[in-house]
């Protein structure tokens, strides 16, 4: 279904006025540069066949892109929590090893906006000693890269519940080879069916946790487990 809609997109596009489409995104562009009410430049784009996405970029590059914020809170406790210390000095000797403390990236590619277990795993992690980036939904593949570059990422966690694990997760991992930063572990989390288990592993994802691993503590010790692996 997807490959069809991307062919579907694809013939539409070829059939358009590319010149009137050029034009109409410029007016819409302008319109927004200026100030002014963008609706009648809208119209003009609906129109000349401009696709939704083309119009939205048109405007992110005008105005940006605002981020909400997570609501989440992640700070390391000072005091250790009985369950965590020994998972806690794990992970201080992994830091010392790496040379700085641990970094784990949170990120949700896609669609979906359901956050919860993404929040629940930033959260915990940052508990049992991790430095953790969560910058809550919608996290294009192209952006968790950069963050991951930026922050030093040690490993990354992608959270997907929309359905679309395989091509977001493609999407992710071929960006991240292409970026020098292939080393660094993946896990992924979410309404993943037993048969793209595999298929997410063959990609390259060390770990992944489906609605029946919810034990929070369990797949910390999993994480600190991967890092020291990979420095072992």
């Amino acid at each position: 279904m997807e490959f069809e809609q991307i062919e579907r997109l694809k013939k539409w596009r070829a059939a358009r006025n590319a010149k009137a489409v050029e034009a109409a995104l410029n007016g819409l562009t302008e319109a927004a540069l200026g100030g002014g009410n963008i609706m009648d430049a809208s119209i003009v784009c609906a129109r000349a066949g401009v696709t939704t996405g083309e119009w939205g970029e048109a405007l992110r590059r005008t105005f940006g892109e605002f981020r909400a914020p997570t609501g989440v809170i992640l700070l390391t406790p000072q005091a250790s929590e009985k369950s965590l210390e020994k998972l806690q000095n794990r992970l201080k000797k992994v830091s010392l090893m790496i040379g700085k403390q641990a970094h784990f990236l949170v990120a949700k590619p896609g669609l979906d906006g359901h956050s919860n277990g993404a929040e629940q795993i930033a959260v915990r992690a940052a508990d049992s000693g991790f430095d953790v980036s969560y910058d809550g939904i919608r996290l294009p593949p192209e952006k968790i890269v950069e963050v991951a570059r930026e922050r030093a990422a040690d490993l990354i966690g992608l959270s997907i519940l929309s359905g679309s694990h395989v091509p977001l997760v493609r999407d992710v991992m071929h960006r991240l080879r292409a970026a020098g930063l292939g080393n660094i572990p993946v896990v992924v989390g979410g309404i993943v069916p037993p048969e793209d288990v595999l298929v997410l592993k063959q990609l390259g994802v060390a770990r992944v946790y489906t609605p029946k691993d919810f034990d929070l503590n369990r797949i910390m010790d999993d994480l600190v487990g991967l890092l020291e692996t990979r420095l072992a």
